[in-house]
């Protein structure tokens, strides 16, 4: 019978304002049955289990923590900033004030996280088409979507700068394309299990060694 090994266990908090599709993002990416037509209601709090493939020989485990959207000045609440060992800050692409958010969330975290170097990801979500209209205004919708797709490039541009001073990874993500999703999560893992690196001190162990074979 072939078993696989299982790795450590990782907690990541999802993050950001309120509306900017995080249940939709970890519903796709545990269970990938979430459609345009899916409906899903105001988040409170929930927790999401994945089985990652690593890569090395077993499979690590995130605990992925769907929080409820943050809307103003609303900051994390404590214990959201202390629990987690890393964080996916959410935002949308057509709204430039959810990524102004995550300007203030990631302050938060660093200025009350006791470990300074926390894996941090910003997860730009496309967000979902919307259904078909009416005929009688396809030419106003023709002309608005040319002024969202002109806005949203804008705001990713603006997130990319952001997340390369910062020093944070960026991604675009789709709720409705899964595969998107795996990268993301998949690099995040990696980054809470480092591999471990060999001693550092080879001639210790061959002065050990040869000492043992002395005393036989």
């Amino acid at each position: 019978m072939l078993t696989t090994k299982i790795g450590k266990v990782g907690k990541v908090l999802i993050c950001g304002m309120k509306g900017v599709g995080k249940t939709a993002l970890l519903e796709q990416l545990i269970y990938g049955n979430v459609s345009v037509e899916t409906e899903f209601h105001p988040t409170i709090e929930d927790i999401y289990v994945a089985s990652v493939d690593s890569g090395r020989g077993s499979r690590e485990i995130l605990r992925l923590h769907d929080s409820a959207g943050l809307q103003g000045k609303a900051q994390l609440p404590r214990h959201y900033i202390h629990f987690p060992d890393g964080f996916a800050l959410v935002y949308d692409p057509t709204d430039p004030s959810s990524l102004d958010m995550l300007a203030d969330i990631k302050q938060d975290i660093e200025r009350n996280k006791e470990k300074k170097d926390v894996p941090i990801i910003v997860l730009a979500n496309m967000r979902s088409k919307r259904r078909e209209a009416p005929a009688s205004i396809f030419n106003a919708q023709q002309t608005n979507s040319v002024n969202s797709a002109n806005q949203m490039e804008i705001v990713l541009n603006r997130a990319i700068s952001w997340c390369s001073r910062e020093r944070i990874k960026h991604y675009t993500v789709n709720a409705m394309e899964r595969p998107s999703l795996y990268d993301p999560f998949i690099n995040l893992c990696a980054r809470l299990h480092p591999p471990q690196t060999k001693s550092t001190f080879p001639q210790l162990r061959q002065v050990m060694q040869k000492t043992q074979k002395s005393d036989v």
